[in-house]
């Protein structure tokens, strides 16, 4: 039996999360471990999607892998449920499960772009200014 497979990225601040998709069983795996071993919320945040489309399509037969790298533990873990959602949506064609999403949270499939500012010439950081002495 062949399998079909996709691989789909989804990223946050400096946090990018690879995630293949595929026919399988429903197992998912974080950074080569179970997804049941990470921490309770970040566990939550990972189910997210995963609910939405279980209650939309009925039924969740596919499995996932998950590879992360960059950036800190949550931007990683947002990477990570962004991916997870584009690539449902990528693997079923489902605009009932797209809409589902859009309507839960639009950051399940679109990307937050926001990055830090950048620190200005003579200035300290990139928004205050130097201290001026009027006396």
């Amino acid at each position: 039996m062949n399998k079909k497979m996709m691989v789909v990225s989804g990223q946050r601040k400096n946090a990018v999360a690879k995630v293949r998709i595929q026919d399988g069983t429903g197992k998912i795996f974080y950074n080569i471990l179970p997804y049941e071993q990470l921490g309770m919320f970040h566990k939550l945040a990972l189910d997210e999607p995963i609910k939405i489309c279980e209650q939309t399509l009925g039924k969740f037969p596919f499995d996932i892998a998950i590879k992360t790298s960059g950036g800190g533990k949550e931007s990683q873990v947002e990477a990570a449920r962004l991916g997870i959602a584009k690539a449902l949506v990528q693997f079923t064609g489902s605009i009932e499960l797209k809409k589902a999403f859009l309507l839960y949270d639009r950051n399940l499939l679109v990307a937050d772009t926001r990055r830090k500012e950048a620190y200005k010439p003579g200035d300290s950081k990139a928004r205050s200014k130097r201290q001026t002495s009027y006396r």
